[in-house]
């Protein structure tokens, strides 16, 4: 990983690290000065901020005392609980955090050897689409000999805070951490794909087959290594960093730290009328201020449960800021819930393995319309297609398909108040088996998925897609912004994402030999019906074989039927305007394939444009023997190459 590591402001641990030991002093670091400009952008400090290194506020200090846990952490004066949230549930994976935190005991201090220590850190984060090397060194901001931002609840442990000081660097200071979101921490943490969910308009609370189908699906998350942050969204009847009644926070980031069936004993099956309740384990990060409803750490129901349970749950009743609630009551109380999952995408695994492209791009203006790729959502009609457009391939007859998109991260703007983020989402079009070059109307591709349109870093959708080719288009909301945006798609089997760039043919000195296109021609096959019977059983395993000069395109088999529905999209660019499409019907066989019957097209510009349904006719031309069934399609064609 090392080798593809980029380096933060190109800063160079070890050689810095080697300097300041040659030099026997302590690192301080340049571009992230211990002064107020690093603290805010723009409020002032309450009270002056003394800037001290660990040895100034305890004996002995470590990163980690006893290892590294989620109990490890508690929030300081800055709104930052998503942040202390989001590194709560780092702390649950090993094998996560010694990602961001590299050769930790490398970096641990060493009492044996105290001249070795620099006082300078590095910790790595995933920043759009690369891992990167942040270095800090040790001085904290602090009031009172104690510090003000996150910190370990054991005063000689530092981690925590040496970690959010990286974070705040690459964000541009401590202030513009300050309400951002729990899942984009995780995604800077893991490179993890994170989706939004909304409680409430899912009606989570209310439809309890919804309920188990969420439960389900964030146990297993939780199971591949994935990592969950909840909260209760402020409202007009609910403040921020309010407490309920119920005793969660308004506004408030939590950590999901345990999702799990628990097993009731026989004599509590009649009062509970089930085997099993579905919980789930949250952490405040203050630390304390628990949920005092049913579950809670000193409710009567955990009496009922026996004591080798309690333990497998790893029951602890202080007021640590972790609780137990069922998950009908965690739907019920929280409303938005972030979920990062580690898309496993490794060869030697024994859980599902995905297919994975990732695409750097760019939303930029251009006043010139086939330059322009900056034309807002699908609303914008006449220039939802000026945006960039990805095509990809479903091999199988239908393929779980996970897309996220997300967008630079606008932080490092808040000093010139451009720091929240744009309103994005995509579109996905079923479109030509054989397009290879930009869309430039719609006319027969077919809108199978949009994603919501949010003000959120990262935009997510999963969806079960039919066999075909498929053009992503991701979109701002608005027209005319600009901003970069990195795209990621993840398939069963290999997708060949591309960005399609031109807009038709390319001339060269091929086509002065050979011709240049000079109509472009799209034809949707929609279904046939009335051929004739192949089998005993009076079916027949049809598909259609769209010809035009020197180019074949062929559907899949539809199976067991004389009344295929094919839905089958071609386009040609056709170099001589006299030579005349044909589809042909063939039946599958085994040996060897059956001739069913075909219509032969013109497809002129002049043509109708609607629906038609056409005669199958006999090997030939047009006037050839007609023989049983017809075929309903739609033609469109154009000699503008950049029509269609």
């Amino acid at each position: 990983m090392s080798s593809s590591v980029q380096l933060f402001r190109d800063q160079k641990y070890h050689e810095l690290k080697g300097q300041c030991i040659q030099q026997r002093q302590l690192f301080e670091d340049p571009e992230f000065p211990a002064s107020d400009g690093s603290l805010f952008y723009q409020s002032a400090p309450p009270r002056k901020v003394e800037w001290k290194r660990p040895k100034d506020l305890c004996e002995d200090p470590h990163l980690f005392v006893n290892g590294i846990s989620s109990h490890d952490l508690h929030q300081g004066t800055l709104g930052n609980c998503w942040f202390v949230a989001a590194c709560s549930c780092l702390a649950l994976r090993k094998c996560l955090w010694q990602q961001v935190i590299p050769d930790f005991k490398e970096q641990e201090w060493d009492p044996k050897n105290p001249e070795k220590y620099a006082g300078i850190f590095r910790f790595r984060f995933w920043c759009f689409g690369e891992w990167t090397e942040v270095v800090v060194d040790d001085q904290l901001p602090t009031m009172d000999g104690k510090l003000i931002y996150c910190h370990s609840n054991v005063k000689n442990e530092f981690w925590s805070a040496l970690l959010e000081k990286a974070y705040a660097k690459l964000a541009g200071s401590y202030e513009a951490l300050d309400g951002g979101s729990a899942a984009d921490a995780i995604v800077d943490f893991t490179g993890a794909v994170a989706e939004s969910i909304d409680l409430v308009q899912g009606k989570y609370g209310e439809v309890i087959s919804e309920q188990m189908k969420l439960f389900e699906d964030l146990m297993k998350v939780h199971r591949r290594g994935g990592l969950i942050s909840c909260s209760i969204a402020v409202s007009s009847g609910r403040a921020s960093e309010v407490e309920t009644e119920m005793g969660l926070i308004v506004g408030h980031a939590y950590s999901v730290t345990a999702i799990r069936k628990l097993r009731l004993g026989e004599r509590l099956l009649f009062s509970f009328k089930a085997e099993k309740l579905f919980m789930i384990r949250l952490r405040n990060p203050w630390g304390k201020k628990e949920w005092n409803g049913a579950w809670s750490d000193n409710s009567e129901e955990w009496k009922k449960v026996s004591d080798s349970e309690r333990k497998s749950l790893g029951l602890t009743l202080e007021n640590d800021g972790e609780f137990w609630m069922t998950f009908e009551d965690w739907c019920k109380n929280f409303t938005d819930v972030d979920v990062c999952r580690i898309v496993n995408t490794s060869y030697f695994s024994i859980h599902k393995t995905w297919e994975k492209k990732m695409m750097n791009g760019a939303w930029t203006k251009d006043s010139e319309p086939l330059l322009n790729r900056s034309g807002g959502c699908f609303d914008n009609r006449e220039t939802f297609l000026q945006n960039p457009q990805y095509i990809f391939d479903v091999k199988k007859t239908e393929d779980k398909v996970l897309v996220s998109l997300q967008q630079e991260d606008r932080r490092k703007y808040k000093k010139e108040g451009r720091g929240d983020s744009i309103p994005i989402g995509f579109e996905i079009l079923k479109v030509e088996d054989n397009r290879s070059y930009r869309l430039h109307k719609l006319t027969v591709q077919e809108r199978v998925a949009t994603s919501q349109y949010i003000n959120t870093r990262t935009v997510f959708l999963k969806r079960i897609l039919q066999q075909g080719r498929y053009v992503l288009i991701p979109t701002t909301y608005h027209p005319g912004i600009s901003t970069k945006f990195i795209l990621r798609l993840f398939t069963d089997v290999p997708s060949k994402l591309k960005e399609l760039k031109a807009d038709k043919p390319k001339m060269t000195c091929w086509n002065l030999l050979s011709g240049y296109p000079c109509r472009v021609i799209q034809i949707k096959i929609l279904s046939a019906e009335g051929l004739q019977k192949q089998d005993r059983s009076g079916g027949a395993d049809p598909y259609v074989l769209i010809k035009c000069e020197n180019q074949n395109v062929r559907s899949p088999v539809q199976h067991d039927t004389t009344s295929p529905v094919f839905n089958t999209q071609v386009i040609f660019y056709k170099k001589n305007i006299d030579s005349p499409i044909m589809i042909q019907v063939w039946n599958s066989n085994i040996l060897c394939d059956q001739f069913l019957g075909q219509a032969v097209l013109a497809a002129s510009p002049s043509d109708p444009r609607e629906q038609q349904t056409l005669q199958l006719r006999g090997r030939g031309g047009r006037e050839a023997a007609e023989v049983p069934g017809h075929i309903t399609i739609k033609v469109f064609s154009s000699d503008d190459l950049a029509e269609l």
